[in-house]
């Protein structure tokens, strides 16, 4: 670690939940005259949440952030305020406090009812940081259901015009999958306790964990598994995710894609694999299908698309897919890119769809067959979505090539180890039909003569906060593409300690 922080912050994962939650309370305040302020509210609170998940990032153990307090204990149940934060957790934390600052700046210009707007973004973090905080089941859940609501807000009050259905369609998915993955945690939780205290601790579970039968763990992980990979998605319950992208206001997209997809590839690691290794080991080929079903279907779907944000969301399905192969081949090589094709996909996305929305707002459509041309009149515009595409496609020197190229050489030592070599044709085959699409959507969209469907007296390029957003992001896309070991550092003793777990290494 190149800088250390030099002092220890009292209570510092704690003030990362209270500081956006007083935030999003303050900045719903902000109502009538005062709305024009809601934003440098956001910003505020948004700004010091940023600042404190990444004094994080140089600190060299972690663990002198841990909380725990005692919350319930009766009925021979014990549920506790626990807050940790490792090499799986650290990224995640430090993404949701840039995105969501990072998108604050980035919707400035928001003029419908910016107080409830804001707040719902802040809200929305202070569930995003307690999933990933979270050292408690009953307190993971929570947290986990606590995103839902400002989601569903979100999309539902500031969505396009099919926004009602698209957030019930959201909530209905993911509500009933987390019931699922209720159900499963009871389990985890009753069983390790074997009579004696049903402690919710992750600690207590994981330390229970050795009495859980080889029947138990296969059906519990199916439990899970579903309940937390519905909400990456997974084909075929991944309908959700399109209409929620396409109806979403940018900063819901953002975070949605960004953050909230990789709740459900953070609970398979954090739950699954390391409570459930038998289980994981009998579920180890169900995984790399599905993730390779998720891989080319979501590819193939992109070039159908005509709408840019839905192809973008489309793309999302088939990039989670990489991390659910690189998550099944149950080696530490893979749990380690798995989490950072998460963390730069975060980023990535956020591009993305910032990109999508700068074309809603500033061009007045995102129909790719209608913006041929637009590269001449909005030149930023275009830069940055080349480059968003560029970074997506695994371009070398960008940060998406080096969870993509650790992904495909996890999986080509999955495929060599089960003697099927071939299985990588099929990574290969997603990897050109990405590059297909990309390449593709963005000579249709930016080159070429200019169509006469657009009005360009009314286009203009993008304003400052957008530049400001975009190229802060664009910025870590190429320090990490550049640099990657100052993501891989925080993984890698996580990785190996959970592969040693699995029993692969």
């Amino acid at each position: 670690m190149f800088f250390e922080f030099p002092f220890e912050i009292p209570y510092m994962l704690t003030l990362l939940l209270v500081v956006p939650l007083v935030g999003a309370i303050a900045t719903l305040a902000m109502g009538g005259e005062k709305q024009k302020y809601a934003k440098y509210v956001a910003g505020v609170f948004s700004a010091i949440t940023m600042i404190l998940s990444s004094i994080l990032l140089f600190t060299p153990d972690l663990s002198v952030y841990n909380e725990s307090y005692t919350w319930i204990e009766t009925a021979g149940v014990k549920m506790s305020y626990i807050l940790t934060v490792d090499g799986l957790s650290i990224l995640m934390v430090f993404l949701t406090g840039v995105l969501v600052f990072l998108s604050t700046v980035f919707s400035a210009r928001e003029s419908d009812r910016p107080h409830y707007f804001f707040a719902l973004m802040l809200a929305m973090e202070v569930g995003l940081m307690g999933v990933y905080l979270a050292g408690d089941y009953f307190l993971f859940y929570i947290m986990w259901e606590v995103t839902l609501i400002p989601m569903y807000f979100m999309i539902s009050w500031f969505g396009g015009p099919r926004r009602h259905y698209a957030a019930i369609k959201f909530f209905i998915y993911t509500h009933v999958a987390s019931l699922v993955m209720l159900i499963g945690i009871f389990a985890l939780v009753f069983g390790a306790a074997a009579g004696g205290t049903a402690d919710f601790s992750f600690e207590a579970v994981l330390a229970g964990s050795a009495a859980f039968s080889s029947t138990f763990q296969v059906l519990v992980f199916g439990l899970l598994f579903f309940g937390f990979a519905v909400k990456m998605p997974i084909v075929p319950f991944h309908t959700w995710l399109p209409d929620a992208h396409t109806e979403a206001p940018t900063a819901g997209s953002v975070l949605l894609a960004g953050v909230m997809l990789k709740m459900g590839s953070y609970g398979i690691i954090r739950v699954c694999l390391e409570v459930l290794p038998e289980g994981a080991q009998s579920w180890q080929a169900a995984m790399i299908f599905i993730g390779i079903l998720a891989m080319i279907y979501g590819a193939y779907a992109c070039i159908a698309q005509k709408d840019l944000k839905k192809m973008v969301a489309y793309s999302s399905i088939s990039h989670m897919g990489m991390v659910m192969i690189a998550m099944g081949c149950l080696s530490d090589v893979g749990i380690q890119f798995a989490v950072f094709q998460m963390f730069a996909h975060g980023l990535i996305s956020a591009v993305l769809f910032m990109v999508c929305g700068a074309a809603g707002h500033n061009i007045g459509t995102r129909e790719i067959p209608l913006l041929g041309g637009i590269a001449g009149k909005l030149p930023v515009f275009a830069a940055f979505m080349m480059f968003g595409f560029m970074a997506s496609l695994g371009l070398p020197g960008l940060v998406g090539f080096w969870a993509e190229f650790g992904i495909i050489f996890s999986f080509y030592e999955y495929a060599i180890s089960i003697d099927m070599i071939w299985l990588i044709a099929l990574c290969l085959i997603s990897l050109l039909l990405t590059a297909g699409y990309y390449l593709w959507a963005m000579q249709r969209s930016l080159f070429g003569k200019l169509t006469e469907k657009i009005d360009l007296s009314h286009i203009h390029d993008l304003s400052r906060p957008e530049v400001i957003g975009l190229g802060a992001i664009c910025a870590l896309v190429a320090l990490y593409g550049l640099w990657p070991d100052l993501a891989l550092s925080f993984i890698e003793d996580y990785a190996s300690s959970l592969a040693f777990t699995l029993g692969v290494v």
